[in-house]
């Protein structure tokens, strides 16, 4: 018994001498488990209108955007990503509910509010607060927003600063930067309409002193949008003026990120900030044009006559006037607006490549907001833009065409302990899949119909890109796919509309008229050679196959037009 004694004493004491190492252990290995379980933040930056020009895609050899630039070397970067629909109303509404716009009938610029199988589906801000998260946001992320879908939302989208006449109130229009000639200034179509205003389309140039300026003898001032309430916007020069919505956003981004990572809330949160800018108007502070000297502008690399071989000209003939045709008669008009033919486009492509590095300026603000903070480790970063633009390409100005220029977009991705740090994936995505991604990377489900009049995700995960980016199989389709929107009249017949299905190497295209387009994009990135006239060339009949299985059923009963 004595014997007994002592080894339990023995044993008791050895516990009682380790009993701190033993919690210390237990709580180490409490904290590892209950950090696993922490669920992910989320921040979704938003680009407006921003196509190939930045430094992560090299679009344009002049183009100046470190912070894009930087980001991708701690993210993955997925270089042929598409927009589903090269429109800001369709394309935001198919992202960030989750469907493609042929099986919603959300084409256009109607809002999806509207739209009975949108309505009826959960958007990504809804999921996300359903499960727990703060879901914050300001900017422009949908083009319809409605302040419901949000925990808290700060600043509507604000396109400003416009130029004015007189004293602004509510429904007066704006006019064009008072630099800019005409006819491109009115931005009007064949038959006169004016097309959103010169305002916003028909307008670009440096943020100047209006004072003693006058159109037609009337004084004009620079004002914010309806949005801010129509509040003049102060320009007196560099040292003495307002903020741009812009820069009011990232202020505010910022400023809400780092009182998240000061907060004690266990709680995660999804936050979405949405810039204007390369939007029209193409209006930025003089210092961004400074880096962009005039007499120094490269233009896109544009081939003569190419839209020759190319068909959206003459299938426009059918469309509504003066919408679905905008971006013929913007390049027409900014053309004729200048004695040299390239003058006019010299100087849109300064004013772009200007707000280019303007908004990469915001972005950096917020990037750096969670960089360094203690946010860095457990938020995940998406940068992606709404669609492209096309900077005069087969005599275009615009987005809302299948070309190459205004369907692709930037996409930037970055999930810490997922994702590879600076890598490439070529695998062609779209923005459909941006939804889903978010959704397998927080651990939630992906359940988003509120009833049987709701649709499921049509896109698919790329957290497997996320961490093999050289990944050869995938779930999701060897092609990404987009729509533009004909008339109103075939508004709710998805068949009737023009589409376009992008693989890695190759892109078809297909028109209501039955017309068709095909390009081998690895040996042609500009697409200057539509190969179609070979119907037998094999890729012919693969990629209208591809086109009919990714839209089936709704679309393939207009494929009877094909010649």
């Amino acid at each position: 018994n004595d014997v007994y004694k002592r080894i339990l004493n023995i044993k008791i004491n050895i516990m009682i001498k380790h009993l701190p190492l033993l919690f210390l252990s237990f709580f180490l290995l409490n904290s590892c488990i209950n950090h696993e379980k922490k669920s992910p933040n989320i921040l979704l930056i938003m680009i407006d209108d921003l196509n190939d020009y930045n430094e992560d895609l090299n679009g344009h050899p002049q183009v100046i955007t470190p912070n894009i630039k930087n980001f991708a070397k701690s993210a993955v970067s997925f270089k042929n990503a598409y927009s589903n629909d090269p429109m800001c109303g369709p394309s935001r509404s198919s992202m960030l509910l989750g469907v493609y716009p042929h099986n919603s009938s959300n084409f256009w610029q109607r809002s999806w509010l509207q739209n009975n199988v949108l309505s009826n589906t959960k958007t990504i801000m809804e999921k996300f607060k359903e499960n727990n998260y703060d879901v914050i946001g300001s900017g422009k992320i949908l083009h319809h927003n409605k302040n419901e879908l949000w925990t808290e939302f700060e600043h509507q989208a604000d396109y400003s600063p416009i130029a004015y006449q007189g004293e602004w109130k509510r429904g007066k229009k704006g006019i064009a930067h008072p630099d800019v000639p005409k006819p491109y200034r009115t931005v009007k179509d064949l038959d006169g309409f004016n097309m959103a205003g010169g305002a916003i389309d028909g307008s670009y140039g440096p943020l100047k002193n209006l004072d003693g300026i006058k159109v037609n003898g009337e004084e004009v001032r620079w004002a914010y949008g309806p949005s801010r309430k129509g509040k003049t916007f102060k320009y007196i020069d560099e040292n003495n003026r307002d903020l741009t919505p812009d820069e009011i956003n990232a202020q505010w981004a910022e400023n809400r990120l780092l009182e998240l990572a000061n907060s004690d809330s266990e709680k995660p949160f999804f936050l979405a900030v949405g810039f204007l800018r390369p939007h029209t108007p193409l209006i930025v502070p003089q210092k961004y044009f400074d880096m962009y000297p005039l007499e120094d502008i490269e233009l896109a690399n544009i081939l003569e006559n190419d839209k020759d071989d190319t068909y959206l000209h003459t299938v426009s003939q059918f469309e509504t006037p003066g919408r679905r045709v905008r971006s013929i008669q913007m390049y027409k008009n900014l053309v004729a607006s200048y004695a040299d033919d390239k003058e006019g486009l010299k100087r849109f492509t300064q004013a772009y490549l200007a707000c280019v590095t303007a908004v990469d300026e915001n972005i950096g603000q917020v990037l750096n907001a969670v960089d360094n903070s203690k946010l860095k480790d457990n938020t995940i970063v998406v940068i992606v833009s709404d669609h492209g633009w096309t900077m005069g390409e087969k005599e275009h100005v615009y987005k809302n065409s299948l070309w190459e220029e205004s369907t692709r977009v930037p996409m930037l991705i970055r999930a810490p302990g997922i994702s590879k740090a600076d890598s490439k994936v070529y695998h062609p995505v779209s923005l459909i899949d941006v939804y889903p991604t978010l959704l397998d990377l927080a651990g939630l489900d992906f359940e988003t119909t509120k009833n049987d009049q709701g649709r499921p995700l049509d896109g698919f995960s790329l957290k497997p890109f996320l961490k093999t980016p050289n990944l050869n199989e995938w779930e999701g389709p060897d092609g990404a796919l987009s729509v533009v929107y004909t008339s109103d009249k075939n508004a709710d017949i998805p068949s009737n509309h023009h589409y376009s299905v992008r693989t890695r190497d190759w892109r078809y295209i297909l028109y209501n008229t039955g017309e068709e387009e095909l390009y081998n994009n690895s040996n042609d990135p500009k697409e200057w050679n539509n190969l179609i006239f070979n119907k037998t060339h094999p890729k012919t009949q693969e990629l209208r196959n591809l086109l009919k299985e990714m839209t089936y059923p709704v679309v393939p009963e207009g494929f009877s037009n094909i010649k």
